[in-house]
């Protein structure tokens, strides 16, 4: 049986040894060390519950005790904030502790971080 010859051209280009030079030879920019960490913090803001308590967090622009932030988020019982409170665990919040109470404030590195995630993007 004979191919035509837009069929062998297309056969050739399927064939892995048929690469342009240089096609697999860049360094990926996201090493896998990386990506824990970017994994985590895009977890967290994945989150729409967590999202409104760090906009909340950022229309503030100061540090808010924990019952603020309760109170802000009514709907959701205290542990149930407790685990949207991961936010911290992720590095977007700082957390201060004065007598009983826990203050949280937005991590300024953050936007550090998600500059240079973009830049690996780019």
């Amino acid at each position: 049986m004979v191919q035509s010859a837009s069929v062998t051209k297309r056969l050739a280009i399927a064939e892995p040894s048929q690469q342009p030079v240089g096609c697999c030879s860049g360094v990926a920019k996201l090493r896998a060390k990386d990506v824990g960490a970017y994994a985590t913090l895009f977890k967290a803001l994945g989150d729409e519950t967590r999202l409104n308590i760090l906009g909340f967090l950022i229309a503030k622009g100061d540090a808010l005790c924990a019952c603020h932030i309760e109170d802000y988020v009514k709907d959701l019982s205290r542990p149930t904030i407790s685990h949207r409170l991961l936010l911290r665990e992720a590095g977007l919040v700082t957390t201060e502790r004065r007598g009983t109470w826990v203050y949280y404030s937005v991590n300024k590195a953050v936007r550090d971080r998600l500059v240079e995630f973009v830049a690996l993007l780019g």
